[in-house]
């Protein structure tokens, strides 16, 4: 049971979540593309109909022709929602927006869209296109946890950062920052219900995501019950039909239960 599981996890997060991220940003893609068109893009954190913006919806599209990336910006930013590409911590505002924008995104599984930004260079130049339009930022710098931070935006100003782990791949030792400046004039920051203070803990840098543990223990407990069952076969019915029906059983259980330890891992790896 121990085996299945840690091959399963393997997989999943070598092979599978990387597969995972590319059809969620061709869904999150099509979808952002018809609210822009329709001009019902988020531009704070409710949606037009003055609904909370849920997480995992799109609300921005981020272009670093530099380092390959373009990805679709999800709202929120704990370790399940991190899945599907870069997301947008909800007690900042949107990137263009005057004041500060944190987006945060994974640096190895799921796609790992922000693996090489580390490579970034002051005055590099990128953009996001949100309902508000297209922003362009020039980079200011790369800096680690504990390194001082630029300057604050003063009125008008907008600032962006985007955030990923630091380390090698799989093996965070930290969190890497870099610090952007907008070009040009900042959009109206919209409303935000969500502060520093009610931000919840699974979506600040680094951090887990335990509100699903419930579903890890049913995915165990699956896998147990496929696990004795396979025993009793083994003798009922004899070892060729037991691995028959056993390991497409079991992969799945294992999988099931790797997709959740997945979620217990720290958002940015």
């Amino acid at each position: 049971m121990l085996a299945a599981v840690l091959l399963c996890f393997a997989v999943n997060v070598l092979v599978l979540s990387h597969l995972q991220h590319l059809v969620a940003q061709q869904q999150l893609t099509d979808t952002f593309k018809l609210e822009l068109a329709q001009a019902v893009a988020p531009v704070s954190e409710g949606t037009v109909d003055d609904v909370l913006v849920a997480d995992g919806a799109p609300v921005a599209l981020i272009n670093i022709p530099s380092i390959g990336v373009h990805e679709v910006i999800v709202e929120g930013t704990s370790s399940a929602t991190l899945q599907a590409g870069p997301g947008h911590r909800r007690d900042t505002v949107l990137p263009g927006q005057t004041g500060i924008s944190v987006v945060m995104a994974r640096a190895a599984a799921y796609g790992g869209p922000f693996s090489r930004i580390d490579e970034l260079a002051p005055g590099e130049t990128f953009s996001v296109t949100t309902g508000q339009g297209e922003q362009v930022f020039e980079v200011i710098g790369l800096r680690y946890a504990g390194e001082p931070a630029p300057a604050s935006p003063t009125a008008g100003q907008s600032r962006l950062i985007l955030e990923t782990a630091r380390g090698a791949a799989y093996v965070p030792t930290g969190v890497a920052r870099v610090d952007a400046q907008l070009i040009g004039i900042a959009q109206p920051s919209g409303r935000r219900q969500t502060t520093s203070v009610s931000l919840p803990p699974s979506n600040t840098s680094m951090a887990t995501d335990t509100s699903t543990v419930w579903a890890l223990a049913f995915a165990l407990q699956f896998l147990i019950v496929v696990e004795l069952a396979a025993v009793w076969s083994f003798g009922r019915f004899g070892p060729q039909r037991t691995w028959i029906l056993g390991i497409p059983l079991v992969l799945l259980a294992g999988l099931l239960a790797a997709d959740q330890i997945t979620r217990l891992l720290p958002n940015l790896l």
